[in-house]
């Protein structure tokens, strides 16, 4: 593999990820609806119109029988009370039993129809933003909101499927058969029921969006910034205690609270919308009174009807009832779908996860007259030359926070340099200064090098790396039953098992007492002999061992 990049200062733009600010709300709300992001990810999912048809069908179906059962049952009732013979009602029995039934039928049918679709849909979102992370550098990124994003914010499209566009969708729908039947009865009433249901299932529901807006919005980004502030509290546990640093732990209740009493605004919203519903239903209810009781009196109404005309309106709004919450999912499955987005349109950065390359004839690192920092920012070092030939051995140095593991970012390709040039011929090893253990066996962790190695390559990668230990061994959280040095080793063994050909060894003998860290370095040396070395190190018998010494600062 052979890679070469020169870049101009103007040309360092490029945006990471965005994050949140710090009131909690996201710093850039640019890309596509939610509602525009499902119909781009329902042409990628079989038969996806055909279970949202089937899904609203059975919705719309499932609210047409709770109506129907309450009708029903409100006539049968009336005429029962009338003691006519048991025949007469067996009809109005059969349609009550029929409707408790297929009710239960309906919505289970639904509930698996809907799933299916948003659970696919969700899928085909997750893998599209893995992806989407797989092509750019993570560097920098505050990684609990990014967790989140990938996790939870995903799942929004599911509630924008299920929780919003069904339920709005069939409540019209009914609304509309309600209304009409009603108004066969009695048009006064059917007038004053589909009123009801407009207040009911579309302006509560709105006026209650906008009243609980930003408290809906704010708990998608306050979630991300919970998550981060928890792994970072987890992460350093054990020092925070040492040192008894509550600060932290301050700034973490600070944002619960904050989340906390954004989600009592939206609860006391939908507790009011809820009350505005429920005379909203009683105004239907009154007027089906006042007008069906002088209908009766009058003879212009069946008296059995009248029952039906009096409780068809607490049924439908019974559906209706739901559309407040409906609108609120709307406005965080907006905010968490924002998020989304904002990953999958941002633009690259660095090289990503990339497939090993062809070996070059001369493996080569190389730095010229380079600018090298985080894009968008200024540059750390500036002038940087650098150049690692085959079987050379260089040593980087200078004091801590100079920019020495940036330097290592850009000759990886994390991040493109600011200016200057950059070039790698062959494959780059990295051995990081904190290479993460998973809490899995040592072959799992040593896998992650090379995740199609054969067994015969994972143990010889065991064997060069000096590791004599079961393969199937677990290791604990971070390595927690693993020593320093057996840590180093495998993370050793995991560069050892890409069979790279460019090495770049960050801190290698870090926190490592001295026995140790020469056995390591010893097998190090071993290893990458005849390749180009490039060493990060504040340590001198490291750098007595480098060819050469490039001190940077």
């Amino acid at each position: 593999m052979s890679q070469e990049i020169s870049t101009r200062p103007d040309q360092s733009a490029s945006s990471p990820i965005p994050t949140a600010d710090s009131a909690g709300a996201p710093t850039v709300t640019r890309g596509r609806s939610p509602f525009a992001l499902a119909r781009e990810l329902m042409p990628e999912v079989p038969r996806s119109r055909t279970l949202f048809g089937v899904s609203l069908g059975l919705q719309f179906l499932t609210s047409l029988t709770a109506v129907t059962l309450m009708g029903a049952s409100a006539w049968l009732l009336s005429r029962a009370a009338e003691h006519p013979p048991v025949l007469y009602l067996m009809v109005i029995i059969v349609i009550v039993r029929a409707c408790g039934l297929f009710r239960a039928v309906f919505r289970y049918a639904e509930r698996i129809t809907s799933h299916t679709l948003a659970l696919r849909m969700q899928s085909l979102l997750r893998i599209q933003t893995y992806a989407r992370l797989s092509a750019t550098t993570l560097l920098g990124q505050r990684r609990g909101d990014l967790l989140v994003r990938v996790v939870k914010d995903v799942e929004a499209i599911q509630d924008l499927i299920v929780r919003v566009a069904l339920p709005f969708a069939s409540a019209g729908l009914i609304t509309f058969v309600a209304s009409i039947a009603m108004t066969v009865l009695s048009p006064i009433a059917g007038i004053a029921l589909f009123v009801s249901a407009i207040i009911a299932g579309v302006i509560v529901p709105r006026l209650a969006q906008r009243a609980s807006r930003n408290a809906d919005a704010a708990t998608v980004p306050a979630r991300g910034e919970l998550a981060d502030r928890v792994r970072e509290i987890n992460r350093a546990a054990d020092d925070l205690a040492a040192y008894g640093d509550t600060a932290r732990v301050e700034a973490l209740l600070a944002v619960d609270e904050r989340l906390r009493t954004a989600e009592e605004r939206a609860s006391v919203v939908r507790g009011l919308a809820a009350g505005v519903q429920v005379l909203a239903a009683g105004f239907a209810v009154l007027v089906a009174l006042a007008v069906g009781v002088p209908a009766v009196a009058n003879g212009d109404l069946n008296r059995v009807a009248l029952g039906t005309l009096v409780l068809v309106p607490l049924a439908l709004h019974e559906v209706l009832s739901t559309l407040t919450q409906a609108a609120q999912t709307h406005t965080r499955a907006t905010a968490g779908l924002a998020r989304v987005t904002q990953v999958l349109d941002s633009a690259p950065l660095g090289r990503g996860d990339r497939a090993a390359g062809e070996h070059a004839e001369q493996p080569l690192l190389e730095l010229r007259d380079a600018a090298v920092g985080w894009p968008g920012s200024a540059p750390v070092l500036t002038g940087v030359d650098l150049q690692v030939q085959p079987g050379e051995r260089v040593a980087l140095v200078g004091p801590s926070g100079i920019g020495k593991t940036t330097i290592a970012a850009t000759l990886m390709g994390l991040i493109p340099p600011i200016s200057g040039q950059v070039r790698v011929d062959g494959t780059v090893g990295y051995l990081a200064q904190d290479a993460h253990i998973f809490n899995t066996s040592v072959a799992e962790n040593v896998r992650i090098g090379n995740k199609d190695a054969t067994e015969e390559q994972l143990a010889h990668a065991l064997q060069r790396a000096g590791l004599r230990m079961n393969p199937q061994r677990i290791v604990g959280e971070e390595g927690a039953m693993l020593s320093g040095g057996e840590a180093r080793r495998v993370a050793l063994a995991r560069v050892l098992l890409g069979e790279h050909q460019c090495w770049i060894l960050d801190e290698p003998t870090e926190h490592l007492d001295a026995e140790t860290a020469d056995a390591l370095m010893a097998d190090i040396w071993e290893v990458s002999a005849g390749d180009p070395v490039l060493v990060i190190t504040h340590d001198p018998r490291v750098v007595e061992r480098c060819d050469r010494v490039v001190e940077v600062g």
